[in-house]
């Protein structure tokens, strides 16, 4: 669910910012009703806002494998529906290469965890983000939440050794 998603990040040292949203449908600024339906085809989104100095992609990529169960297709926990897919919405080239290099890693060190399933999170472009409504923002910071968390994480390590020196390296080539 995108609010035990953003709770997640919004804790990460050097994250500035998150805000819960939709994004990756077919109609402009879906609310949240449209959004359960699954006729607009969006996905709920955390977007976060970081300081790459003090906190790396890699790192946020590490929460992300970590605190959620990537291999259920269109389903978080109890939730079920398009809405609840994985994914990974990149903007650069170089966001795109680590997200794929840490689902490969994951994938291979999932083993029984998993169930026999296959890591399902989509990796595309990042589409239009469109604000969810405000009684969906910082939801587990509000006073009486009821501190629903539909995620179910795998209770696999991911190791991201290397990835971030790697890249800089072709950076610099």
């Amino acid at each position: 669910t995108p609010q035990g998603s953003e709770n997640i990040f919004m804790r990460v040292p050097g994250v500035y910012s998150t805000q819960v949203g939709y994004a990756g449908g077919d109609i402009e600024n879906p609310s949240y009703q449209d959004v359960c339906t699954g006729a607009t085809k969006h996905n709920e989104v955390v977007r976060v806002i970081y300081d790459p100095e003090k906190v790396s992609y890699s790192q946020l990529l590490k929460y992300f494998w970590e605190k959620h169960d990537p291999t259920t297709l269109n389903q978080q926990g109890n939730d079920f529906g398009t809405q609840y897919r994985s994914g990974i919405y990149y903007y650069t080239e170089r966001q795109r290469e680590l997200a794929e290099a840490t689902k490969e890693r994951y994938a291979k060190v999932i083993g029984p965890a998993s169930w026999g399933r296959s890591i399902s999170t989509e990796i595309v472009p990042a589409p239009t983000f469109y604000y969810a409504e405000n009684y969906h923002q910082q939801y587990d910071a509000k006073p009486n939440a009821r501190g629903y968390c539909g995620l179910r994480p795998l209770g696999v390590e991911l190791d991201i050794s290397g990835l971030e020196e790697a890249q800089d390296l072709m950076a610099d080539a």
